[in-house]
């Protein structure tokens, strides 16, 4: 019924813990697809290890591609009505997959969220694409990570991860939630991230690590999906362009009072960019008081 699929690479001291919180799932009927990324240390041997003891497991050995590759290889050997996914250095619940699937069968749904030890949220609802989107933009309640998520496998049909990209989940996530008829959440903890430097968004928290790079393709990405969902959802035009301006006022703000070096140019574009939108952003009804007050300090008034 669901295909669970976990991308490994270098975690030999985490990955048994992943394994094993989703071999103790309460729900039985699931498939568990293990793609190792080309990992050089005991990654892909202790997954191996795991299949022989297990026949849900099953292993695909490639070399190293980026997140979306791995993804993708998982993606094109599933098999269930459902697809999950899960990273190798967290871990989940083990009623993850059966809260997930009686959510997403009670709502009717095309997508199910829970929430994760980091954003606990009581309330059960069900959205339709677009509120399900807004939600995912103000990143409060679930944002764009693939894990603590449940869909119907066919949202992606037809559709695949970037494996060009680093950050493909910015771009892919709404186009999967904007295909459902119905989203449920229900934001009780049934997920664990793992937080620590070595993750793929790491600098998300910890700022000194964003670099020229980073900011270039999180900017053109935001660019493209902004474009993108004002196409798809026009009646939200103002939202979405409001969540693109919330990102970099917040990122010149970071560069600003940090100090964060190499990053002038995308500063400057920025600004512009700022500038010239500057009226509709602090009139807009979404935008924080806190982000006026970052918009009248270094923003320059028209």
């Amino acid at each position: 019924m669901i295909s669970v699929i976990m991308l490994a690479y270098n975690r030999e001291n985490l990955i048994s813990r992943a394994i094993n919180s989703v071999l103790t799932q309460t729900f039985p009927d699931f498939e568990y697809i293990i793609v190792n990324n080309g990992s050089a240390d005991r990654s892909g041997v202790i997954a191996d290890e795991y299949a022989r003891r297990d026949r849900r497991i099953r292993v695909i050995h490639k070399q190293r591609g980026n997140i979306g590759s791995g993804r993708n290889a998982g993606l094109d050997a599933a098999s269930g009505k459902y697809i999950t996914f899960i990273d190798d250095d967290d871990w989940c619940e083990p009623d993850y997959l059966g809260f997930l699937y009686e959510l997403i069968n009670e709502r009717d749904a095309d997508a199910a969220i829970c929430g994760a030890a980091d954003k606990v949220f009581y309330e059960k609802i069900s959205m339709t694409a677009e509120e399900a989107l807004i939600e995912l933009l103000w990143r409060k309640k679930y944002n764009v990570a693939f894990p603590a998520k449940l869909f119907s496998v066919s949202l992606f049909e037809g559709m695949r991860f970037s494996e060009t990209s680093k950050y493909d989940d910015i771009e892919l996530m709404p186009r999967i939630l904007g295909r459902a008829a119905r989203v449920a959440y229900h934001g009780l903890p049934k997920y664990t991230f793992e937080r620590h430097d070595n993750n793929n968004s790491a600098w998300t928290t910890n700022h000194s690590l964003l670099d020229a790079s980073t900011l270039d393709e999180y900017l053109s990405v935001y660019r493209e999906r902004t474009d993108w969902l004002i196409k798809e959802f026009p009646n939200s035009a103002q939202a979405w362009r409001y969540f693109e301006w919330s990102y970099m006022i917040s990122m010149v703000e970071k560069i600003m009072r940090l100090k964060i070096p190499g990053c002038d140019s995308q500063r400057e574009a920025m600004l512009r960019e700022l500038q010239s939108n500057r009226n509709e952003f602090l009139n807009c009804e979404l935008t924080q008081v806190f982000e006026k007050e970052w918009t009248n300090e270094y923003v320059i008034p028209n």
